[in-house]
Order: structure tokens, then sequence, then C-alpha cells
């Protein structure tokens, strides 16, 4: 008797999916392929695998390729309804769930769960559970199934009613509240979230400090983990990848234009993010202000080159967030800049290159959000840094937890000291730099993308 099973013996279930959609203006349809720990991953265990990525199809051309049936190989897009999808991405995953880890709200005002939160709250969950729909028509029996992040929370469970044959896994790329926080949401919500999760065999987290948390969190408002396993991924940078991409033309050409731009013989203090709101961008251009208020000798020595990328500009809290990056960078400049000397050169628009080109031209890089799941970019820069850079980086970034010991360490909210640890930085002589920088690279490098994936998935199947 056949199967009525599917046939993908690995499945990988998230909101953004490896390969994007435009309508060209003949009206024919261009791919564009994504990149990533995830896109490493699968590539890693081989086509033979029987691997099948699910995920929504987030734009008009997205949308337009599932209704003429393109596609690759090994991926299925879900055309859910705009409108289910915009409540749920932006509604409740990147303005809820997101600001509950993140520790984002402003208390006082914010969050106010009423009649609108619980409509979007049914979008969240008519989402989710097409996720769970096509994930239990598509895998094979015995499959394993590995759903990733906040915005499919609920995915494991409603997925474990439908199919409980299945090994199901589910990892999170973001912090996780401590259950102080966590019990901002409404308690049949909370519940819901923890539950949702605990339909998985496993969970995965990128540090033990957000996994000890979620724990906390079951404990207090669903009566403990059950027979649900916790584990620790801590994702790495793919150090081949960087080094060979940060040696290519165009990052050789961005190096040029950015060295005239920063002048001759001075310093840098390089960061590069999204505009996040806890990427913490405006403490950290307060605090470089405070180095050049209290240490005055690194005036027209050193430059701030600022990338700070856009991001969620559909929601007005950031849209006023890069506004304030805009102008407190322009205030600095104004304040301190010289005919010669720009003190800090920021820029808002998305160039990988020119990001690579910065890597390579860093003394220092600052990061320092108010509170990250990892943060990859701490990672990177010590591994193509040209003569070996500083890291200066927040207590609570995830990434602390393997570098902390050769950063200077920084409480992401007090700008006073965040700038000396700037002119710590860099103060530092040539050789321990060096010497700081290699064992960063050395620790940033321990689980690569394609490990970090089949670490999972061999744990899983375990």
């Amino acid at each position: 008797m056949a199967s009525s099973f599917g046939a993908a013996q690995v499945l990988v279930a998230s909101n953004r999916g490896p390969v994007s959609y435009a309508v060209a203006d003949d009206g024919s349809l261009r791919s564009k392929r994504g990149g990533g720990g995830l896109v490493s991953g699968l590539s890693a265990i081989g086509p033979e695998s029987g691997a099948l990525w699910v995920c929504s199809a987030l734009s008009d051309g997205d949308r337009e390729a599932v209704r003429r049936g393109v596609g690759e190989d090994g991926v299925r897009m879900l055309d859910i309804p705009a409108g289910v999808h915009a409540d749920a991405y932006n509604g409740i995953a990147n303005s809820v769930l997101w600001f509950v880890h993140h520790m984002l709200y402003q208390t006082p005002l914010e969050p106010v769960f009423d009649a609108e939160f619980r409509r979007r709250w049914a979008s969240y969950e008519t989402y989710n559970r097409a996720f769970a729909e096509a994930l239990a028509e598509e895998a094979a029996e015995g499959a394993a199934v590995l759903v990733q992040d906040y915005h499919l929370t609920l995915v494991p469970g409603m997925l474990r009613e439908l199919r409980p044959d299945l090994r199901i896994g589910h990892f999170s790329h973001t912090p996780w509240a401590p259950p102080e926080y966590f019990a901002m949401l409404p308690d049949d919500i909370a519940r819901q979230v923890l539950r949702g999760m605990l339909g998985a065999d496993r969970l995965g987290f990128l540090t033990r400090r957000w996994a000890d948390a979620f724990t906390a969190c079951c404990e207090r408002f669903a009566g403990g983990l059950g027979d649900t396993r916790v584990g620790v991924h801590g994702l790495g940078a793919d150090a081949d990848l960087l080094r060979a991409r940060s040696h290519e033309q165009d990052v050789e050409e961005r190096i040029v234009a950015l060295r005239e731009e920063i002048g001759e013989g001075r310093r840098t203090i390089v960061r590069v993010d999204r505009t996040e709101l806890s990427k913490n961008i405006v403490r950290g251009l307060l605090a470089y202000r405070q180095l050049l208020d209290d240490h005055p000798e690194w005036r027209e020595r050193v430059v701030h080159v600022a990338f700070a990328y856009p991001s969620r500009q559909d929601l007005a809290v950031y849209r006023d967030y890069m506004a304030e990056v805009e102008r407190v960078a322009e205030e600095i400049n104004e304040r301190y800049g010289t005919p010669g000397w720009r003190p800090v050169l920021l820029h808002l628009k998305d160039d990988f290159a020119r990001s690579l080109a910065a890597y390579r031209l860093a003394d220092v890089a600052l990061v320092n959000p108010i509170r990250d799941g990892m943060n990859l970019v701490a990672k990177e820069v010590p591994l193509v840094s040209d003569t070996g850079c500083a890291l200066v980086l927040s207590r609570e970034a995830g990434a602390h937890e393997e570098l902390g010991e050769d950063a200077i360490t920084v409480n992401p909210y007090d700008v006073v000291q965040t700038g000396e640890a700037l002119h710590e930085a860099l103060s530092l002589g040539a050789e321990e730099r060096t010497e700081r920088c290699k064992r960063l690279a050395a620790a940033a490098t321990a689980l690569p993308p394609a490990r970090w994936f089949l670490d999972q998935l061999e744990a899983l199947r375990a």
C-alpha cells in the first residue's frame, strides 16, 4: 500500500526562503538567491537528502511565482494572503514577540493588548497553521522538520497534532525573554506560545542564557518542559566564504573610496548594522561623541564609520529611529567637524561589498546592542580585518558568551563607559590587538553555518 505522506526527508520552515522573485518590465519573473546559515546547511546535506524548504511568499513577485507555478526544486512557497501575512509578521512577530524578547517596550505606554491585538493574533494563528499543514503534507513518514524562529512558534504544536510520527525541532534566532518580562503577554497567549514550541521534540537556542530563560518561562507558565529537550548551538561565521568575498574586486574598489573619505593616517571605529531598535546605534553615536569630549586628543585622528541599513521601514517606530540616527550623526559632524575631517561617515544604503571594505579597514569594531540573540557582525569583523581589530562588545549580545574574554565589554546603556571602552580599544598596542583578534576569529568560527545546521539535525534525529 502506497504511503499517503509526502517525499521530503528533511524539511526547513521559515518566514523567508532561499529565493525571491520580482516581476520584470516585460512581465517575466526574475529570481534572486539568498544566503545565510540555513542555505549553507541545506547545501551541506546534499541534493540526495530529499530536503524541502517551506517558506512564505513575501512580495508581489513571490506571489506571482506561486500563481504561475514557477519555483526551484526543493522549495515550496506559500501564498498566504497579504493581509494575513502583514498582521502575523508586522502586527505580531515584529511588533510584539520581537519587542518582548528584546525587551524594547516603553512600558508606561506600551504594550496595549486590545481587540486589535486579538484580531492580529488570529492572523498569526492562521499563518502558523498554513505552515503546519504544508509541512504535514510534504513530509515523508518519520521525517525531520526544523522550524525557524519567532514567526513560527505555534507550528511545532500544530504539526504534532497533524503528524505525530515526525521528528520536530524549533530554533530561536533571537534572545528569549526572562519570565518577568515574558509575563507581559496575555496569560493565554504566553501559554499558547510556550505550548506551541513544546510540541517539538527538541528546541535550539543560540546561547545557554536564552535556553535557560525559555526553561524558566516554561516552569512558570506551562508546567515545565515535559518531554521536550533543549540544546544550544552558537551560530558561527563562515570564514572561507567571508575571507574570499572580502578580497573581490568590488570590495577593493570600495576600500579605495572609503580610505579617501576617512583621510590619510586616521584610525577607524566601524559599525555595520541594520537600523533595528535593538542594535543601539544612537547610543553608539553618543558614546563616540563622549570619546571626543573626554579625549580630545582623538579629534581629527579617528573616524566613526557607521553603516546603518534600513530595517522594517513599514513600521513608524523604525522610521523615527532611522531619523534619529541621522540627526545625531549630523549633530556630531557639525559640532566637531573641521574642513579636513568629518568625524562620522554615515551610510544608510545597504551595500555588502562596502560593509566588507569597512570590516577590512576596522581598527575597532563597535557592537553594542541592547539585546541580541547572537550578532554575527561581532564574529565577522575580526575574521577579515586587515591589521587586526579590537572589539568593543555589549554584554547583552549573545556573542559575548563566546567572545567576551578577548573583547572589551560594555553596558549598552552606559555611554560614558562605552566612550572609555572606545578609548581603550584605540589605545591598544598593535601586538596585543593582533593577538586578541586572532583569538576572536578562532572563537567566531567554532561552529560555522553548515556544521551548525548539521549539529541540530543530528541531535534531532538522535
